[in-house]
C-alpha cells in the first residue's frame, strides 16, 4: 500500500471514528435535551396524541378533549364553560403553549410525568393515562362572581378563611381557552393579545394595582399591635384636614362633613377618613407599616397557589409626605385582589393567614394522589384581640358606614371600600375596592372576598367601593354561605 493510499485511510477511519462519537455524544448526552427542546415537534405530537387529564371543579371536569381532523396532533383541548372558569384553568393551546393550571400541571395532564410511569413503562418510554387535577374552586361562588362583575373590567377573589382554599377567581372581561386550543385560532389569538382591556391577563393575580382605602386595614392593624393606640374606640391625634409633613399640600376627605378630626379607628374606618390613617402611618413609620404589610404577604415575589401571583408592594425609602400616602394605600403601593383577599380572611381568622390555594389534589387516572395541598396551613399576623377588635370595625363599616350594600341578612359581615386614584393628578377613573368578610353562625361557613372595578364605563362621580364593588362581593359571599 503506497503512501498517499494510507493516509487518505486513516483520514476516512479518522472521520468515521468522528461521526461515531458525535452520534453517540447525541444519543447518550443530548438526546434528552433534545427532545425536551420546545422546537422539538414530537414534543407536542406527544402532548396532544390522547385526550388530556382534566381540571375538575367540585367533582366535574371543567375540561375536555376533541378528537382533531387531520394533522399529527391527535386531540386538541376544549373547555366547558371556558369564560367562566378562565381564571382558574389558563389555556393549553396547540399552537400558544399553556399557562396557569394547564401550564403547571402540563405533565400530569398530558400523562408524561414521570409519577405516572411504573418501572417498566420508565425503561421503555410508555406514555401513561394522564392525571386529573382537582380544584378547591366552589360553582355556585365562581358564578355569582363572573355574573356580577358581567361587562366591567375587574376582578374578585373569594377565600375560605380557615382553610385558605380559593372559593372563587374571576377576572374580567374573560375569554373562551377553546378559542385558541388549535393550530389554525391565529385570527382569535391576535384580537385577544391586541385588545387593549387585556383579557389574557388574569387581574386576580397578576395585575397589581392601587388598593386605596382597602389598605387602611393594614394600617390600622399595625397601629393596634404597635399599641400606638389601645384599642379601634380610643381617640386619636389626628388633625382635619391633615398637612402632609414637608409640605403645603392638606389631605383632605371624600366627605367634607364627616366626624374625622381625632376620629376614633372605628370611626375612621367607617368613614373612610383619610387625614386619620395618613397620620398613624406617619407616626408608625414607613418600617413599622412595611412590616405589616409583609407580615399580610405584600412584598412577596414567590407567592402561589400555585400559579404564581405578582407581587403586591410596599415601598421603601419613602420621606414622610409619601409614607403618608401610604397609609390610605396611594403612593407606590399596590396590590392584587388576591392580596386584598388575604388580609380580610386573616382578620377573620382570629388573625391566622391560612395558604391560600386553589388545588386540593392532582391524582392519576386511578384517583390516587401524585400531590396533595393541606387546609389550614396557618401562620400567626396579628393577636386575636387585634383582629378581633377589627372585624368589630369592619361590621360597623357595614351595618353604619359605607359598606352598606354587602351585608347580608342573618350573618356577620365585615368589610372595607376602596377607591383609589388613577393617572396623573387622579385624571381618569378611579378603581373601585370593597373588600369583607362573612359568617354564619348556624351552618358555620365563613368567606372573605376582594373585589376589583377596574373600569365599570359609569361616570367618575359614581365610581364607589360601595355602588360598584360591594354588590359583587355581597353576591360571592351569599353564594359561598348557602
Amino acid at each position: 500500500m503506497n503512501k498517499t493510499i494510507r493516509r487518505a485511510s486513516v483520514f476516512s477511519l479518522l472521520l468515521v471514528l468522528a461521526l461515531l462519537g458525535r452520534a453517540t455524544w447525541v444519543q447518550a448526552y443530548e438526546g434528552k435535551a433534545l427532545a425536551n427542546d420546545k422546537q422539538n415537534r414530537r414534543q407536542v405530537m406527544a402532548q396532544y396524541a390522547q385526550p388530556l387529564g382534566n381540571i375538575v371543579v367540585a367533582g366535574s371536569p371543567v375540561t375536555g378533549s376533541k378528537k382533531t381532523e387531520g394533522g399529527d396532533l391527535a386531540y386538541k383541548r376544549d373547555y366547558t364553560d371556558g369564560e367562566l372558569y378562565a381564571a382558574v384553568t389558563g389555556y393549553s393551546s396547540q399552537a400558544y403553549g399553556a399557562t396557569q393550571l394547564e401550564g403547571i400541571y402540563s405533565d400530569v395532564l398530558d400523562g408524561t410525568d414521570t409519577r405516572l410511569k411504573n418501572p417498566l413503562d420508565a425503561l421503555t418510554g410508555k406514555q401513561q393515562e394522564p392525571g386529573d387535577v382537582l380544584t378547591t374552586i366552589d360553582p355556585a361562588v365562581q358564578k355569582a362572581a363572573y355574573q356580577a362583575l358581567g361587562d366591567k373590567k375587574g376582578a374578585a377573589v373569594a377565600i375560605d378563611p380557615k382553610t385558605g382554599r380559593i372559593l372563587g377567581m374571576v377576572s374580567t372581561p374573560s375569554y373562551d381557552p377553546s378559542a385558541i386550543a388549535g393550530l389554525t385560532d391565529g385570527a382569535t389569538w391576535k384580537e385577544l393579545t391586541g385588545d387593549e382591556d387585556k383579557p389574557l391577563v388574569n387581574r386576580a393575580l397578576r395585575q397589581p394595582l392601587p388598593p386605596g382605602s382597602t389598605f387602611k386595614l393594614v394600617v390600622a392593624a399595625a397601629a393596634l399591635e404597635d399599641g400606638l393606640y389601645g384599642s379601634v374606640d380610643t381617640a386619636t391625634e389626628s388633625p382635619n384636614p391633615y398637612r402632609l409633613p414637608g409640605s403645603t399640600r392638606y389631605l383632605e376627605n371624600e366627605n367634607p362633613s364627616a366626624p374625622c378630626e381625632n376620629a376614633t379607628i372605628r370611626t375612621a374606618l367607617q368613614y373612610s377618613c383619610n387625614n386619620v390613617f395618613a397620620k398613624i402611618a406617619v407616626d408608625l413609620g414607613q418600617d413599622k407599616v412595611k412590616a405589616m404589610a409583609e407580615k399580610f404577604g405584600f412584598n412577596d415575589e414567590q407567592q402561589d397557589v400555585p400559579v404564581r401571583a405578582y407581587a403586591s408592594v410596599y415601598p421603601s425609602d419613602m420621606d414622610e409626605a409619601q409614607t403618608a400616602l401610604t397609609g390610605i394605600g396611594q403612593f407606590d403601593v399596590t396590590a392584587t385582589p388576591l392580596q386584598i383577599a388575604m388580609v380580610s380572611a386573616a382578620i377573620a381568622n382570629d388573625g391566622l393567614m391560612a395558604a391560600p390555594h386553589m388545588v386540593s389534589q392532582v391524582v392519576d387516572s386511578d384517583g390516587e394522589t401524585l400531590d396533595s395541598f393541606e387546609d389550614g396551613d396557618t401562620r400567626r399576623i396579628v393577636s386575636p384581640s387585634t383582629a378581633e377588635q377589627l372585624r368589630s370595625a369592619m361590621v360597623t363599616v357595614v351595618d353604619e358606614g359605607t359598606g352598606s350594600n354587602a351585608a347580608i341578612g342573618g350573618a356577620e359581615v365585615g368589610g372595607k371600600t376602596g377607591t383609589a386614584q388613577h393617572g396623573e393628578n387622579n385624571s381618569k377613573t378611579p378603581y373601585a375596592w370593597f373588600t369583607s368578610y362573612a359568617k354564619d353562625a348556624d351552618s358555620g361557613k365563613e368567606v372573605a372576598v376582594a373585589v376589583l372595578i377596574e373600569d365599570s364605563g359609569a361616570a367618575r362621580s359614581e365610581v364607589s367601593g360601595n355602588g360598584l364593588a360591594a354588590p359583587v362581593a355581597q353576591k360571592m359571599m351569599k353564594a359561598a354561605l348557602s
